[in-house]
């Protein structure tokens, strides 16, 4: 059977990954720049994200700004924009799906074969989760570094790696450990499930079968 506490924390790291996934998708700080004018003069920091931008100045408040159009983005915000939104749904549907078929819950489903088929599905679902999640993360990251060495672009549209990258990554390990242990702990046990086992009755015995031979035939038949 599989262990109820493996399933257990395999739900508690897609509840993380499931919340990193919704902090990734609405923080702003996806592309930070952080640059000093030439005079020392003017110090601000800039952060984009997937919804909108924020500009902070010295020893003022962050002013934050909705994008005004989808079209403002650029192609890979876009597309991250989209998928992330897919991410959280598919995240949540996940978690859903694995809460019917762990062994700790009753009342829905009795069968252990089906349930372990619902587990190795949402294990499934999590990991393509973490893929989905780990595209937009690793494709924003490529294109910042890319653009960061690039000499044709100016110093004041280069940006550095936000911190919702870096919590982007984690999340995406987290979804696809959650999901690679319930696939491998119900995989094994469908395995010793349908593994084969010799029989424990009905065995032939030469001595017994020698004795009940005789017993098939009365006494006046051999007269």
């Amino acid at each position: 059977m599989v262990s109820p506490a493996l399933q257990l924390v395999s739900l508690i790291l897609a509840v993380i990954g499931l919340v990193g996934t919704c902090a990734v998708t609405g923080l702003p700080q996806w592309k930070v720049t952080a640059f000093i004018g030439d005079k020392l003069v003017v110090f601000e920091n800039r952060w984009e994200g997937l919804w909108m931008n924020c500009v902070r100045q010295a020893n003022i408040r962050m002013q934050c700004k909705m994008y005004d159009s989808f079209l403002m983005l650029s192609p890979e915000l876009q597309a991250s924009r989209a998928l992330m939104c897919v991410a959280v749904a598919l995240a949540f549907l996940s978690i859903l799906i694995a809460a019917v078929g762990m062994k700790c819950t009753r009342g829905l489903i009795e069968n252990e074969q089906v349930k372990h088929r619902i587990l190795i599905g949402a294990g499934v679902m999590l990991i393509l989760t973490g893929i989905i999640v780990l595209i937009p993360i690793s494709w924003v990251g490529h294109t910042i570094i890319r653009n960061f060495y690039d000499p044709l672009v100016p110093d004041s549209l280069k940006h550095e790696l936000g911190e919702a990258l870096y919590i982007g990554w984690a999340t995406a390990g987290f979804l696809i450990v959650a999901g690679a242990i319930l696939c491998c702990s119900c995989l094994n046990e469908e395995a010793r499930s349908y593994s084969y086992r010799p029989a424990q009755y009905g065995k032939y015995n030469p001595k017994q079968t020698a004795r009940k031979i005789p017993s098939m035939y009365s006494k006046s038949e051999f007269v």
